[in-house]
């Protein structure tokens, strides 16, 4: 098994050498595509977007990205999946060949496993979501459906070819990351309860998830194995200490994606959203669109401060149950209550 792995890896890093060596000049392209895969986007633009224009697909987008990511971090936890920019230091694979060279970028140190890619799984599963959803509510001509497909294959090849490039991912790491984000996806297309789901419902899911990722550490830590040993490779093989980031580490993205499903809850049943009487006006929706990514944006330039972790676990937990609740209540309140008392004024 380690000789085919090892093969596998070999693979992997000469796939990583190759693209870095023959297509040099779309490195700025692949680090665009690197940051634009992230799921920050999908909460930050996506979200916002979708929610507005059809608040179902909104919804269906946060709990696609937050369960396809937690399972990311339960598959990582599990699979141990080494990265390219570190295992090509340890292992005896070239002991009689030179060692290959690659090149490092600020993306390329993220500190967990490797195993699936999240980067891949979240692009996967939320461009799937939006895919089917827009495919599900007009757009039944065969033109189109073939033109969407293509766009979604694209992007996923892009995202795929961008984490190899870096040295992030091997691919066999991110085409399972694609397999997994699609299943994913798939399951929530026919879950009809998440539209009508309770605040209730909402904090026993994120309790749970929470509790079951940390009882998962916590029991194999008892029994000796450490889930964090990919953050010590990473600190020790990363070109450059200041591309190593906090945010990147297990327990951050765990945090993030709590706090952002259980904001969503909190959004969809305060009494701000509640109680307004939403309008149907495509001016009220892109106003509040406009508002969300602009305000989102602004409230994206605070990272929290990362010299005690536990405050900024604690800071990045209501950052992320910030940004649905936002975007949900709110800001379509506020805009509400503008456009009435206006509408008062001319009376």
């Amino acid at each position: 098994m380690t000789a085919v792995m090892d093969a596998m890896h070999g693979f992997g890093v000469s796939s990583t050498e190759y693209l870095q060596t023959h297509y040099r000049d779309a490195q700025g392209w692949f680090l665009f595509v690197s940051f634009a895969a992230d799921l920050r986007n999908t909460f930050f633009v996506f979200f916002p977007i979708w929610f507005h224009l059809k608040d179902s697909v909104g919804i269906k987008l946060i709990w696609v990205a937050v369960i396809g990511d937690w399972l990311n971090l339960v598959f990582k936890w599990i699979l141990f999946g080494e990265r390219p920019y570190w295992w090509v230091h340890e292992t005896p694979y070239y002991r009689n060949s030179s060692v290959p060279h690659i090149d490092q970028f600020p993306m390329t140190c993220e500190t967990g496993p490797g195993s699936p890619s999240g980067h891949a799984m979240g692009a996967a599963g939320v461009y799937y979501a939006m895919v089917t959803s827009i495919l599900a509510i007009a757009l039944k001509e065969k033109c189109i459906r073939g033109m969407l497909w293509t766009l979604f294959w694209g992007v996923q090849v892009c995202v795929c070819l961008s984490r190899v490039f870096i040295g992030a991912h091997f691919p066999h790491q991110v085409v399972a990351g694609v397999i997994t984000g699609m299943a994913v996806a798939e399951v929530f297309n026919r879950m009809e309860w998440i539209y009508n789901a309770s605040l209730k419902k909402y904090f026993s899911i994120t309790l749970f998830l929470l509790t079951f990722a940390l009882g998962f550490y916590v029991l194999l830590k008892t029994v000796g194995v450490d889930l964090l040993w990919s953050l010590e490779k990473a600190k020790r093989w990363c070109s450059q200490a200041e591309w190593v980031h906090m945010d990147t580490t297990p327990f951050a993205s765990l945090l993030r994606n709590m706090g952002t499903l259980f904001g969503l809850g909190l959004g969809l049943h305060s009494p701000l959203h509640t109680e307004i009487k939403r309008s149907r006006s495509i001016s009220f929706r892109l106003s509040c669109i406009v508002a969300s990514l602009v305000l989102l944006h602004l409230f994206d330039s605070f990272k929290p401060p990362t010299q005690r972790e536990g405050l900024f676990y604690l800071l990045s937990f209501c950052k992320s149950a910030t940004v649905p609740l936002v975007t949900v209540s709110i800001i379509p309140y506020c805009l509400s209550g503008a456009l009435s008392a206006e509408d008062k004024k001319h009376l």
